[in-house]
């Protein structure tokens, strides 16, 4: 029994040897966080959870382990039925929960004695999150970073994908992040993911990089919306050489116009996150842009946001966090794609 018990168990370590990752949480659980790859396949329903867990306390442990008995054996049933009937004998699947306990187990049980070599994760979810914590302290201290830097609009968020594209090694904290690190940062139809979430995928995205090659990644806050960067990973990013973008006012512009089309689709979402500057620009201030978005003045508009906030709280900025002293400096006419590319190739050869 002793043997069998450990061969349908996995360690941390063993979790890239499965063929499939199922979350048995609930929806609310998988939501916060999951590992990377996982595919919820809740024994219980978040109502359902809490149905037990209130009945667990209110009345008994035993009645709710019925009750709990019935749903997990319905819900396992019907992913059986509706994700698994097609897999074959070979197929070896990874199931954890929250502490690798009972929803799990119920779930790799029936796996297994179907026929496949399904485990359970050893310490479920918990372990897990553990595991990612003390790595984002560990593993961010292991590479060389370059850091893209330039005032808003410099195109540093495309330069960095168009790096990733030729071949270089990028962290794209905000594409992690959903969000594009600015007061104008929220995507209209992309929330942010939760805090642990965001830290699973940034272990992530660090588990693939050779530290013998550079990391390319953003000039960033601390903070990228409601996110905070694990202090190892933005302690390592500040100490880093910069790579700065010179471009005009007018490119940076021409190019902000492009990149942030959806304004001209979401004209009343636009001046509700230019409100949040309030404190920081006068009620005029404020109020001017306003009339500029409901005129659909966006030229206009992007012009005195960079020359009256993003430029002034950029050089007020510099030499506090990144090194943009001793920066080297890539000139820019244009932020066309072409010139994107370009910037790219050059900042690769450096």
């Amino acid at each position: 029994m002793a043997e069998r018990q450990h061969k349908g168990v996995a360690t941390i370590a063993q979790v890239g040897d499965f063929d499939a990752i199922l979350d048995a949480r609930s929806p609310g659980e998988f939501a916060e966080d999951h590992l990377p790859g996982a595919t919820s396949c809740a024994v219980l329903s978040n109502d359902e959870r809490a149905r037990v867990g209130t009945l667990y306390k209110q009345a008994s442990p035993f009645e709710a382990k019925k009750i709990g008995a019935v749903l997990v054996a319905k819900n396992i049933a019907t992913h059986i039925e509706t994700l698994f009937l097609d897999k074959p004998k070979d197929w070896k699947p990874l199931v954890y929960c929250w502490r690798g306990g009972k929803r799990s187990g119920a779930f790799a049980h029936i796996l297994r004695e179907i026929g496949w070599d399904a485990h359970r994760l050893e310490g479920g979810y918990k372990a897990w999150r553990k595991h990612v914590v003390e790595q984002l302290t560990r593993l961010p201290t292991q590479f060389q970073y370059r850091i893209i830097s330039g005032p808003t609009g410099s195109a540093k968020s495309r330069i960095l994908e168009a790096i990733g594209q030729l071949g270089g090694q990028i962290l794209h904290l905000e594409e992690l992040a959903a969000h594009k690190g600015s007061v104008l940062g929220n995507l209209p139809d992309a929330p942010q993911p939760a805090q642990k979430m965001f830290e699973s995928k940034l272990f992530a995205a660090l588990q693939t990089f050779d530290p013998a090659r550079p990391v390319f990644a953003e000039a960033e806050s601390r903070r990228i919306g409601k996110l905070q960067v694990p202090d190892a990973l933005i302690n390592g990013l500040r100490a880093a050489p910069c790579l700065r973008i010179d471009a005009s006012r007018p490119a940076r512009a021409d190019f902000l116009l492009r990149d942030y089309d959806y304004f001209l689709q979401h004209p009343q979402w636009l001046i509700e996150q230019l409100s949040r500057l309030h404190g920081l620009q006068s009620n005029e201030t404020l109020d001017h842009w306003t009339r500029q978005i409901e005129a659909g003045d966006f030229p206009a508009l992007v012009a005195d946001l960079l020359e009256n906030h993003y430029d002034p709280l950029y050089q007020r900025s510099q030499d506090k966090n990144y090194r943009y002293a001793d920066a080297t400096v890539f000139a820019a006419d244009d932020l066309s794609q072409a010139s994107i590319n370009m910037l790219a190739r050059d900042i690769l050869a450096a």
